[in-house]
């Protein structure tokens, strides 16, 4: 315990439909006028972060439950994001780019455009296979859960320099996570 202060803390913003998104975080960045037509209610999750001195997987299990009771309660149907990798620089980051581009690209009904003035394309490595171990370590956490629930990212990352990081978005279907998953999350929400 750390006696009562803040360890994880969110922001979500709700939507009702996707022509609401142009009003996004994330659409400062990225092209979002693909979404215009989704149906559904979506949710923003921003500034998703943990204590550093609270590595505890535990934290993180039980802020998905939370999330994953509001997203019910709200009727969510489309969560998405910003995905923050620290630093400008995207040589670090090769692999983890070249995975993401080869097996986590958004798909055609969800395009993602370039807004903004300073990105980074995703490139395939060009050596070889991307190194699969190295790129889920220098995967964010909140990245490599969005991906084991099914979702997915944009086909490039913007540089900020004023966050000094590269950013990816990040979509998730609720309705495309994997039922046994769906059912621990609610699991842990009803604990909370």
């Amino acid at each position: 315990m750390n006696g009562g202060g803040l360890v994880c803390c969110a922001r979500l913003l709700l939507f009702d439909r996707g022509g609401d998104v142009g009003h996004s975080y994330s659409a400062q960045f990225y092209d979002l006028t693909g979404f215009q037509g989704f149906p559904g209610r979506m949710g923003e999750l921003g500034r998703f972060c943990s204590h550093p001195d609270w590595p505890d997987p535990d934290i993180l299990r039980l802020a998905w439950g939370a999330l994953a009771a509001y997203v019910d309660a709200n009727k969510v149907d489309m969560l998405f994001g910003c995905s923050s990798f620290a630093g400008t620089s995207a040589a670090p980051y090769q692999d983890t780019f070249a995975m993401l581009k080869a097996r986590h690209l958004a798909p055609g009904r969800w395009p993602v455009g370039v807004k903004a003035p300073d990105v980074v394309r995703f490139a395939a490595n060009a050596a070889n296979r991307p190194d699969t171990r190295r790129a889920l370590r220098q995967m964010p956490p909140l990245l490599r859960t969005y991906l084991m629930m099914g979702g997915w990212v944009s086909d490039h990352a913007v540089v900020d320099h004023q966050m000094n990081t590269l950013h990816v978005f990040t979509g998730l279907e609720v309705g495309a996570i994997p039922e046994g998953r769906k059912r621990l999350l609610r699991a842990v929400g009803r604990e909370i």
